[in-house]
């Protein structure tokens, strides 16, 4: 990885983006509630307006992107239909239905008489966003930016400029048509500005990076801002021997194939040994059926798989129909082998017995754990959150699928009628510390 000094200093024109970036999110931080949610259905309403134009981009970036032979995830990512604009469009005008997250007073405490202290949500400040390939990730993120009264500087992929660039214009037409600056929302289309934004730490207040595990770590790595991501999304399926069978095949074959280039799939599959006859015998043909290569252990090749896995298959993330299969003695080898390979992202059990579905999620450490139920579940928009700007597998907050409440800080604020901390120290007055 380079060095942070090898990162580029951000020249004079991205400055003058970031200031501006900076300046209408100091405005839109002191916007009302009710000026944020019209301006998100001012946005929605250019995005619909101008869907036309953005699937004709969408259509000549897919083809540029076809020709030069980009890896089938990321062409998955970046095919962007009809049915899938207006789901994101749809998602916009959700996010406005969600509560304010800003001036939440979270606490309210007398520390003496006459001294008032509340801590309350404030905007983050800028988000700086890069990402590869995802064009309906702008309207996700740009829509929780402006809910959450944040300004955000985008970075896409340069496979899909022309799809970005179409959606950030709608974007800002219904900010400007809200009375909002539109400058809160800011499109970067050069490689060069995604680096040298890393140098932008006066600027921009947090970076999120949704991409490749090599993009995340680079990131991480070279910048001062601070950082929320995740570098890989490496998800395992428990199947206990107290699984229900069918259940089982369902949601593991849920867990892969609804979207495999999705962070939240399946990577590896462990079944418990007093199972695995049964289960594979069912699962494999199912598999097969779906255009799905297994590759698992030798245990599993003799029951039936025809490829073996290498030791580093089961620390690959795949983004494809691919899965790694091992077969475990009990659930105490499922759980070893989970926290040596888990990202951190999302595993899960499928059991009938709750005892062993709670040891389980208890003791692996990851942002979600689940319980008879696919992986896929993992996502900003199913949790209710809206949409998401992206999933962090950090153990501090926030984590999982991040949304609103992911996006404000908060700030003290104190009020008092002349207090003095001498009073104190010579007894005049005493703390009560009273919450209120």
């Amino acid at each position: 990885m380079a060095n942070i000094f090898e990162v580029p200093q951000p020249g004079n024109d991205l400055i003058e983006k970031a200031e501006k970036v900076r300046l209408a999110s100091l405005k839109i931080s002191q916007s009302e509630n009710l000026n944020r949610i019209k301006a998100l259905n001012f946005m929605a309403y250019h995005l619909e307006k101008n869907s036309k134009e953005i699937l004709e981009a969408n259509n000549e970036d897919y083809l540029n992107a076809e020709k030069k032979g980009i890896s089938r995830a990321l062409l998955s990512r970046l095919k962007l239909t009809k049915s899938k604009l207006n789901s994101g469009i749809e998602g916009v005008r959700k996010v406005g239905d969600l509560a304010d997250p800003v001036n939440q007073v979270q606490i309210k405490r007398e520390l003496s008489k006459g001294l008032i202290l509340e801590r309350k949500t404030v905007p983050i400040g800028v988000i700086g966003v890069i990402f590869e390939s995802r064009p309906d990730a702008v309207m996700q993120i740009s829509s929780l930016a402006i809910r959450s009264g944040n300004g955000v500087m985008l970075k896409g992929g340069s496979e899909a400029n022309l799809t970005n660039a179409s959606i950030v214009k709608a974007l800002q037409e219904g900010l400007n048509e809200s009375g909002l600056d539109k400058n809160a929302i800011c499109l970067l289309t050069s490689r060069k500005d995604s680096m040298a934004m890393l140098n932008l730490e006066k600027y921009i207040n947090l970076i999120i990076p949704r991409g490749s595990n090599a993009l995340v770590k680079f990131i991480q790595e070279n910048t001062r801002i601070p950082v929320l991501g995740h570098a890989d999304g490496i998800c395992h399926l428990f199947i206990d021997i107290e699984a229900n069978l069918e259940m089982a095949l369902s949601v593991a074959l849920d867990s892969k194939i609804q979207y495999p280039a999705a962070c939240n799939a399946i990577e590896t599959l462990l079944v418990h040994e007093g199972i695995a006859p049964a289960f594979l015998e069912k699962a494999i043909p199912l598999f097969n059926s779906n255009d799905v290569k297994l590759i698992g252990d030798k245990r599993s090749v003799e029951l039936g798989l025809k490829y073996e896995a290498s030791p580093e298959d089961w620390g690959t993330e795949y983004l494809d129909l691919i899965l790694s299969i091992k077969i475990v003695d009990d659930i105490e080898e499922a759980i070893i082998h989970i926290q040596k390979y888990s990202s951190k992202h999302t595993d899960g059990i499928i059991t009938e017995n709750a005892n062993t579905a709670n040891k389980f999620m208890n003791v692996i450490e990851s942002a979600g754990v689940f319980h008879n139920c696919s992986t896929r579940f993992a996502d900003g928009f199913r949790y209710g959150f809206g949409a998401e700007v992206g999933i962090s597998t950090q153990t501090l907050p926030p984590r999982g699928p991040v949304g609103l409440e992911g996006l404000v800080t908060y700030k003290y604020f104190l009020k008092g009628d002349g207090n003095i901390v001498d009073d104190f120290s010579s007894g005049k007055a005493i703390y009560t510390h009273k919450d209120l």
